[in-house]
């Protein structure tokens, strides 16, 4: 399985692109892949074609209106290993034995 944490962004349209970032969020929340809305941009968990996949619905929709784009993304494969969304911030929590900030 794959963590995969992105963020995309038109150029050259101003200092709010909310409007742009909102309509790739509505093609990630419909997609079915499980992934978490941070303030910096958005983690996708999934098989490796389905992520790219969703990244790649994103770009080609911004790109019908955006002539240049931004995008950031890091990827974290760990085969057999599922449900990592939670699990490592769990993890990390338990060693602090405290919770501690999340988007979620």
């Amino acid at each position: 399985m794959v963590l995969l944490e992105f963020s995309m962004s038109p150029l050259g349209k101003g200092e709010s692109v909310g409007k742009y970032v909102s309509r790739s969020l509505d093609i990630i929340d419909k997609s079915g892949v499980d992934y978490r809305l941070n303030p910096m941009g958005t983690v996708l968990e999934g098989e490796w074609d389905e992520v790219l996949g969703v990244v790649k619905q994103c770009y080609e929709h911004m790109k019908k209106d955006c002539p240049r784009i931004s995008c950031v993304m890091k990827v974290d494969y760990r085969r057999d290993h599922i449900g990592r969304l939670s699990n490592k911030v769990a993890s990390v929590e338990k060693r602090l034995k405290r919770k501690l900030k999340t988007s979620s």
